[in-house]
This record gives C-alpha cells, sequence and structure tokens, in this order.
C-alpha cells in the first residue's frame, strides 16, 4: 500500500480497537452487574442500550463534521472521550450512574465510526483493503479487551478492571496526533464550499441519498445491528446457562468458562472480518452480504441445539458465527461506500450507524426482555428470524440498479 494508506490504516486500526475493546468488554461485566446491582436482564439490557443507542444517534451530526472538517480531529476526541467515559464507569456505586457513564460513553463512542470510515472511503487509495485492516484493527480490540478483562476479573474487582481498560487509549491519542497522512476535505459543489453549515443543504443531501438503493441498505443494517447487539450483549450470561460451562475453580480462583468461550468467538471474528474486507474487491457485495446473512440466520438457530450434541459441535457453531458475524460488517461497509455519492460519504456512515448502533440498540433491550420473561431459545428464535428478514431485503436490493 502507498505510505499515506499506511498512515491512515495503523491510526484507524487503532482506534477502531479501541472503540471495540471498550463496546465488547461490557458483556463480560453484565453477570456481576446483574448480581452487584441487583437489577433484571430487562433492566440491565435497557440501560446498556441507552449508552449503545447513542452510538447510533451522534453518528449522524458526526458524519455531517467529517464531510465537513476532516476525520483526524473527530477520531481522537472519540478516543478521549471514551476513555474518560470508561473510566467513570468504574466509579458507578448503582444502576443510575452506570447508565450515566454508559451513556457518556456512547456519546463519544457515537464519533468513530463515520469519522474513520469516511477518512477510509475518501482518501485510501486501496478502499477495500484499508477497510479490511481497518477491520482487523477492530477485531484485535474486540477480543483482546475483553480477555484482558476476563483475565483481570480472576484476580482483581471489576471496578479496577475497567480502570486499566481505559489507559491504553492514551497512547493511541499520542500516536493519531503525530502521525502524517492527507486528510484533506474538498468543498462540495453543492454548498459552495465548507465555511458555514448549511441545514437546508444537508437536509437535501439527506433527501437524495435515501432516494436511492441507500434506504434499503440502511434497513438491511439496521437489522443486521439489531441482531448483532442482540446477541453479543447477553451471550456470556446465555453459554454460562449451560449445563456443560458452568463456572470452575482454578488455583483457588473462580473462572467463568463462559467469558473464555465469547473471547474465543471474537478472535475468531479477526479472520472473518479480514476476509470479508477481502471478498469485496472480488466479488459484487451484495452476493456476499446476501450470503453472510443466510448464514447468520442458520447459526442462530441451530446455536443451543449444538450444545447438547457435544462440547466440539458447540465451539465449532460459536466458531463460525464469530467468523461469518464480522465477516458481514465490512461487506456492507462497502455496499453503503458503493450507494452513496462520495461528497456525503461522511453523512451515508452517519445513517449507517445510525442503523447499526441506534436502531441496533434495541436489540440489548430486546434480548433483556425476552431473556427476562421467556428464555434463550425464543431470543435466538428471533434473531434468526431477523437475519432471514435481512437477507430477503438484500435480493430486493440486488434488483435496484
Amino acid at each position: 500500500m502507498a505510505d499515506d494508506d499506511n498512515a491512515i490504516a495503523g491510526f484507524t486500526m487503532l482506534a477502531h480497537g479501541m472503540f471495540h475493546t471498550y463496546e465488547l468488554s461490557i458483556p463480560i461485566f453484565i453477570v456481576i452487574w446483574l448480581d452487584v446491582f441487583d437489577v433484571s436482564a430487562a433492566v440491565l439490557g435497557t440501560v446498556i442500550g441507552l449508552g449503545y443507542g447513542l452510538i447510533g444517534i451522534g453518528a449522524v451530526p458526526s458524519g455531517i463534521l467529517a464531510d465537513r472538517y476532516g476525520s483526524r480531529t473527530l477520531i481522537i476526541a472519540s478516543v478521549v472521550g471514551m476513555s474518560g467515559g470508561f473510566f467513570l464507569l468504574s466509579l458507578a456505586p448503582n444502576v443510575y450512574v452506570l447508565a450515566i457513564a454508559i451513556m457518556i460513553w456512547g456519546a463519544a463512542a457515537s464519533v468513530y465510526h463515520p469519522a474513520g470510515l469516511s477518512l477510509i472511503s475518501r482518501c485510501a487509495n486501496e478502499r477495500g483493503t484499508v477497510f479490511a485492516y481497518h477491520g482487523v484493527g477492530g477485531n484485535v480490540g474486540t477480543a483482546l479487551g475483553p480477555l484482558t478483562a476476563a483475565l483481570l476479573l480472576v484476580f482483581l474487582d471489576w471496578q479496577w478492571v475497567v480502570r486499566l481498560l481505559a489507559l491504553p487509549a492514551v497512547p493511541v491519542v499520542l500516536f493519531g496526533s503525530r502521525i502524517g497522512f492527507d486528510d484533506a476535505v474538498q468543498p462540495s459543489s453543492t454548498d459552495g464550499g465548507r465555511e458555514s453549515f448549511d441545514l437546508q443543504g444537508v437536509f437535501a443531501q439527506s433527501r437524495l441519498l435515501f432516494t436511492t438503493g441507500f434506504t434499503l441498505a440502511f434497513v438491511v443494517v439496521m437489522l443486521y445491528g439489531t441482531y448483532y447487539r442482540g446477541l453479543l450483549t447477553f451471550l456470556p450470561d446465555m453459554i454460562a446457562g449451560l449445563p456443560r460451562f458452568e463456572p470452575v475453580s482454578v488455583f483457588g480462583q473462580t473462572a467463568d468458562p463462559a467469558q473464555y468461550i465469547y473471547t474465543g468467538l471474537l478472535m475468531v471474528g479477526i479472520l472473518g472480518q479480514y476476509t470479508g474486507g477481502r471478498i469485496t474487491d472480488h466479488v459484487r457485495t451484495e452476493y456476499a452480504l446476501l450470503a453472510s446473512l443466510a448464514v447468520l440466520a442458520g447459526l442462530a438457530f441451530v446455536f443451543l441445539p449444538s450444545s447438547a450434541v457435544g462440547v466440539a459441535p458447540f465451539l465449532l457453531v460459536c466458531a463460525l458465527l464469530g467468523f461469518t458475524l464480522y465477516a458481514t460488517a465490512p461487506i456492507y461497509q462497502v455496499v453503503i461506500a458503493e450507494r452513496a455519492d462520495e461528497n456525503v460519504h461522511g453523512l451515508s456512515y452517519g445513517f449507517t450507524y445510525l442503523g447499526m448502533f441506534g436502531f441496533g440498540a434495541a436489540g440489548a433491550a430486546l434480548a433483556g426482555t425476552l431473556l427476562t420473561y421467556f428464555d434463550a431459545p425464543a431470543l435466538l428464535g428471533v434473531l434468526g428470524v431477523i437475519a432471514l428478514v435481512a437477507a430477503i431485503l438484500v435480493v430486493v436490493l440486488l434488483r435496484r440498479p
């Protein structure tokens, strides 16, 4: 890759890794918080959903800012805010402060994806490859963040674990402030430059964006986000409830196998994320997206039954689930880039992550509610149907120019 591509890939990989370190460490703490704060899964799912939802709500204004002022400063501010919000989380004495801390973290996290993805789509020469490396960076954070949390929890209280997870943001900010790449934003021919904010122009660009196949792609991403959040938020808790995976004692300390299965699933996602990004350089992205969603639907239906067959089949299903879940992300990111004009890539990714993390955050509340009033099979059945509906919409998208 060219020097600018290497710099952009390195910076966004690190920042993306921090985003997912925080985002997917939260489920590791859920089993503890259910006990410490004495709340139901429905309540805690709603609280966490508020924070995750802010990631989506803030994505649209973040995308607008990225289109007008560039991405570097926004990404650095996002990493600082996520670290600060996560540190505040460690001070929570009750579920109310927990909610405030998670919402502060979510507001800061909302800035990252529109800024980071628009930087890649606008400035990288080998866009698909940089998207793939970007995804790998995210999955390294996705895997190492929860794994680090799970290992530290064997020896430390959860508050200290959260504080330690906030520290790696410091070198990321220093690196991002010093590395060189061209992040210049070209003035849009439709707004006469970027010296002033034109709200009417934003509405006009949004209407134009949603008159294309982008609308269907947006709904598909929204459904995928619901599946993603609904599955991962309580996944360690669901695995811990299976007969074969109860907590065990290791050298006098209690270890939870469910946490390590969860982190292993996320680690497999590293390969899936890279593979998904590479596929988009060789295969029509809608076909790849259709295949991944169909597989996700099937895996949701066989997830729990596979645990009754044996440990090996269950772990295989977990590995396939992690691979496919994260292979889908770079695929839909390229679909969005192909369905939006270059001048509004930041806005398009803002709307995309409104769907992915904003509407998708309902998956956390949905999961908590179904687990509280029904059971895990009901949750996974609903998630499988959601993935099937998304796959059907991709078929419709294929018929549009």
